[in-house]
């Protein structure tokens, strides 16, 4: 296939140099920025490149096929949603996005799509720590004991996120890869000296099940800069400083401890610098990112793996907030559950679930992956929660009730499991299930009588009452509830052809033909 072509968003700080990467390796296209100073500096250094304002006019062309975003953080989750509906390969500076749920749908949804989704974690790219990784594996290095990486500087002091998820996750991004598992705990302190409520200093600290511990130290009030990452480990001692000429960039120290009366001793050896090839890591990234789309591979930092940094990045953000010591990671083997929260011995919660204030799941109740239940809800006894669900405030989920993967509940809707109540006859024998198939949303405040199906993606509309079945992807309203449209997997309404107006994904023939009543 021919080389793919890119379409930039965004040309500020850090864009002007993804922009001037992808220019010199021939994949640029178009550069599309609000700013008009920002395209006039463009125009004057790079006349041959088309500039736009409009990211409405980038996800339209069919000649762009991916997109490279360098916007604000809490933009990414709007602009990577719509360049994959629109069919477009996406690169992201990072974070994924803001929100874990977000960063998830994402992910599902560039794999639903066949589409190459990664994320600028740069140091991955680093020859450097790309050498360091080979000493790692082929068993230079050891098995690894400590990680402790600082991120330092002077400015840039930033408003719209804090220290943290500004410097760390190339940290976390290396750590990870480095250990090659998810820590099984996060602890984090923060210091706000400029502004109240975003933090200046963090420092992170991050526990494994194999036994290794990391600590990062970021700042953007230090006197000088510092991008330092130290592993120690049985063999030696590695040291990736970025601030060094190529030739000492990476250091490795073949110190010893040996035992001398009972007493540990050092025996310092002369570092040895590793010879490395030099290249600039974002040049690099970049040519991966094109190479990953040409070949159908999957990127050293896709989707999944921004997943992976971002649930330690909120984890440690938790950690802050709440003053705890230790939160349980969420792509780690524990879950978190708020203090206020009762879990009874024999429930079972999966890793990255999170259970908020006040609520209760009982004995016998098990809950997937990665998902959220709100506060004040109670689940089971016995009921089985699939994975990625979201359980909004004040649900209760009783015995009977059975919700598969990517379950939407809103705020108080309601489950019953008795047909026929009453407070003075015992009827638990008589409980008649209801099931809750994939990616299904329950609006705010709808009742679900027991003994009925809800389909895949069907929508039941906030208020509704539901008395019968729900068939696949059906949108359902009023009481009694009555299809009255049809939803795409995306959660939007389709035409009156069977397609979605928004990912333009085609259901004819797949939803059940039925005029809505």
């Amino acid at each position: 296939m021919s080389s793919p072509s890119v379409a930039l968003i965004g040309t500020g700080y850090w864009g002007k140099n993804l922009l001037r990467n992808f220019h010199e390796i021939g994949a640029l296209r178009v550069a599309c920025d609000t700013s008009p100073d920002n395209l006039e500096a463009v125009t004057a250094a790079y006349p041959d490149i088309e500039k736009c304002t409009s990211v409405d006019e980038v996800f339209e062309r069919r000649d762009i096929d991916a997109v490279v975003i360098a916007t604000p953080a809490v933009t990414h989750f709007e602009l990577v949603t719509r360049g994959l509906l629109a069919g477009k390969h996406v690169f992201v500076e990072k974070p994924l996005a803001l929100d874990l749920d977000e960063a998830r749908e994402l992910v599902e949804l560039a794999e639903e799509r066949g589409l190459v989704l990664m994320v600028g974690h740069l140091m991955q790219y680093h020859p450097a720590f790309m050498k360091l990784m080979e000493l790692c594996e082929d068993g230079t290095l050891g098995k690894i004991n400590y990680i402790c990486s600082n991120r330092l500087n002077l400015g840039k002091f930033r408003r719209e996120e804090n220290i943290l998820w500004s410097f760390a996750p190339h940290d976390i991004s290396m750590i990870l890869r480095l250990t090659g598992e998810p820590p099984e705990s996060v602890s984090a302190t923060g210091g706000y000296f400029l502004h109240d409520k975003i933090a200046d200093v963090t420092t992170t600290h991050m526990e494994f099940p194999s036994g290794v511990k990391a600590h990062i130290f970021v700042s953007w009030l230090h006197p000088f800069k510092e991008q330092k990452l130290v592993v120690v480990a049985e063999k030696c001692m590695a040291v990736l400083d970025d601030t060094l000429p190529w030739d000492t960039k990476l250091v490795l120290y073949p110190h010893e401890i040996v035992w001398k009366e009972q007493m540990p001793v050092p025996e310092r050896s002369q570092g040895k610098p590793v010879e490395l090839t030099e290249a600039e890591p974002l040049k690099e990234e970049c040519r991966h990112f094109i190479d990953c789309i040409s070949t159908g591979t999957t990127p050293r930092t896709d989707g999944r793996e921004g997943l992976q940094v971002l649930h330690v990045l909120q984890d440690a953000q938790m950690s802050m907030d709440n003053g705890s010591n230790f939160v349980g990671a969420a792509s780690g083997p524990s879950a978190f559950v708020h203090p206020s929260a009762v879990v009874d011995q024999g429930a079972e919660i999966g890793t990255g679930t999170k259970v908020w204030h006040f609520s209760h799941i009982l004995s016998g109740s098990r809950i997937g992956t990665g998902c959220n239940i709100g506060q004040g809800t109670m689940i089971g006894p016995d009921v089985t929660i699939g994975n990625g669900c979201k359980v909004q405030n004040n649900v209760s989920i009783y015995k009977g009730v059975t919700l598969e993967d990517n379950v939407f509940c809103g705020p108080s809707m309601v489950f019953t499991n008795v047909f026929n109540p009453r407070a003075h006859i015992r009827r638990m024998d008589e409980a008649r299930p209801t099931l809750v198939k994939k990616g299904a949303t329950l609006g705010a405040n709808c009742t679900i009588i027991c003994g009925n199906t809800i389909g895949r993606y069907a929508f039941v509309g906030a208020g509704a009452v539901v008395t019968r079945d729900v068939p696949d992807h059906a949108l359902v309203t009023g009481n009694p509830a009555r299809i009255t449209g049809w939803m795409c997997a995306c959660g939007e309404k389709l035409d009156r052809d069977r397609q979605c107006p928004a990912c333009k994904k085609d259901y004819a023939g797949t939803v059940r033909v039925q005029a809505p009543a």
